[in-house]
């Protein structure tokens, strides 16, 4: 028999644990994925996690940003986001590792990041040492208890794949993202799933489409007008034994975006 999917909302720490909490409470939502900027402290996650647990709020992951730029698009992205970039890969493992810590010690279940355009070249050295990086991650991750979670995008589903067999810690998983699979080229979210299912263990909820212009990424869209197709996606994530959350994720702010999210709370609820 499968199981009664959660509906959660995607959102940001700025300062004041109690702004991002009470978003969740006023969307009648239980569970969040928390943006966790770098060098945010134990103090302000123990704060945070106070406020969720007060407010009885799920938090399922901590989505850690990483210091240096992010150039979202086919030209400079390569360069600048994730853990492949060179010049950054030290300062983002050491990142990433706090995150692992901090989530440890609240008691959040996973961390989550884009780990870039990881090479589709097995034999490419930037894979190799790529590979060795998240490895790090992942062993922080397991001394934490932790898992650490992919966000989809940058890579493809196989080099994925790949990716998570090779570095061999067993802890580390997937944050779906079926917009950013659509946005970046990468291909059907649902075929990808043929592929990478098993380790799905948190979703972002985000519509998009395929990219028209060669640098440039495809357009977020708000749930039901891009190409994702939930009606399909929700109900084979379950067939595969997902269990977890769906994070509704519009990456716009002010009245439209909480409109947008309640429209995809309908659209999400009958499919639960």
């Amino acid at each position: 028999m499968s199981c009664k999917l959660k509906i959660g909302v995607m959102l940001y720490h700025y300062g004041d644990p109690q702004e991002p909490i009470q978003k969740v409470k006023s969307l009648g939502l239980q569970s969040c994925q928390v943006g966790w900027g770098p060098g945010q402290t134990l103090e302000a996650g123990q704060a945070l996690k106070a406020a969720a647990d007060a407010a009885g709020i799920e938090i399922n992951t901590l989505w850690a940003g990483l210091p240096g730029p992010a150039i979202w698009n086919f030209s400079g992205g390569p360069h600048t986001i994730g853990l492949v970039p060179v010049q950054w890969r030290a300062a983002r493992v050491a990142t990433l590792q706090q995150a692992a810590e901090i989530a440890g010690k609240i008691g959040v279940q996973s961390i989550t990041t884009h780990a870039g355009f990881i090479p589709e070249n097995p034999g490419d050295p930037q894979y190799r040492d790529t590979v060795y990086a998240l490895q790090e991650v992942c062993q922080a991750c397991a001394a934490a208890g932790v898992e650490f979670w992919f966000e989809t995008g940058q890579e493809t589903p196989i080099t994925l794949l790949r990716t998570i067999e090779d570095i061999g810690t067993g802890n580390a998983f997937i944050n779906l993202d079926p917009a950013n699979i659509l946005m970046y080229g990468r291909g059907n979210p649902v075929d990808a799933l043929d592929v990478f299912g098993k380790y799905v263990h948190g979703v972002h909820a985000k519509d998009g489409e395929y990219p028209t212009e060669g640098k440039e990424l495809g357009h977020e869209k708000p749930m039901g007008e891009g190409r994702v197709n939930f009606p399909a996606l929700v109900p084979k994530l379950k067939s595969m034994g997902f269990c977890g959350t769906l994070t509704i994720e519009r990456e716009i702010s002010g009245d439209e975006q909480v409109a947008d999210i309640k429209r995809a709370v309908s659209i999400l609820e009958p499919l639960c």
